[in-house]
């Protein structure tokens, strides 16, 4: 199938730190060296690229990556028959620390659209918010100085109030700061329509199923159908 043909990932399941599971499937196109991510993937078209960077959300955690968001992506892409590859950089139990480490093996590819899905897990473990925040900054900063040309969407993304009201509030807003600060477009809540609610989501009730995932890629589209079409 032409989606799969296209469909590049790279990504290792690694613990997620909400739950300490490990993914059970192992991508088809990576060729994983050892443990510290020494990873090689070849892109297999010339046609422009869309990398989303992420967590166990991106990665699809707990399912067959063809049924994560990304990979939904490519099939909205190939049916409307625009010409773009869909990379999957998700990374299980990623923090916005952990992500500015590994972009720059990351953006060895010439990236058209980037896609920036972290700080979830900062938000659960309690990381001081200017971190996150600042994680978040040199992370654009870094694509942007690599190719100016790259348009970049951010996830926006909440937690539960278990870190009290102010910290909960900030951690939202976050999102919309920095899009706006950075002229980047902006999926309001990734998780819209799906966090909290049982049978979209694992046994785990954070990561969501098959068709919590279907939800999370119309998120997605919603406001990325807009860029694919003015490139």
């Amino acid at each position: 199938m032409r989606n799969l043909l296209k469909f590049c990932y790279f990504l290792i399941f690694m613990v997620i730190v909400s739950c300490g599971d490990t993914a059970s499937k192992k991508p088809k196109s990576t060729d994983v060296k050892d443990s510290n991510l020494q990873v090689e993937a070849t892109p297999v078209s010339e046609s422009k690229v869309i990398l989303f960077f992420g967590n166990s959300l991106t990665a699809g955690m707990g399912l067959n990556p063809e049924n994560a968001f990304p990979a939904l992506i490519q099939k909205r892409l190939d049916s409307l028959q625009l010409d773009y590859t869909v990379v999957n950089a998700g990374l299980s139990g990623e923090t916005t620390s952990g992500g500015k480490n590994r972009l720059d093996w990351v953006l060895n590819q010439r990236t058209a659209i980037f896609v920036l899905e972290l700080g979830a897990n900062d938000g659960l473990r309690g990381i001081p918010l200017h971190e996150t925040r600042s994680n978040l900054q040199t992370i654009i900063d870094m694509v942007r100085k690599k190719n100016p040309k790259t348009q970049i969407v951010l996830a926006g993304m909440q937690i539960p109030p278990n870190m009290g009201e102010a910290y909960t509030s900030e951690f939202r807003n976050i999102f919309p700061d920095l899009a706006k600060k950075n002229n980047a477009a902006l999926i309001p809540f990734l998780l819209e329509d799906v966090a909290g609610v049982p049978d979209l989501n694992q046994t785990d009730g954070i990561h969501p199923t098959v068709e919590g995932h279907k939800i999370l890629a119309q998120n997605v589209w919603d406001v990325l159908k807009d860029i694919v079409q003015q490139e």
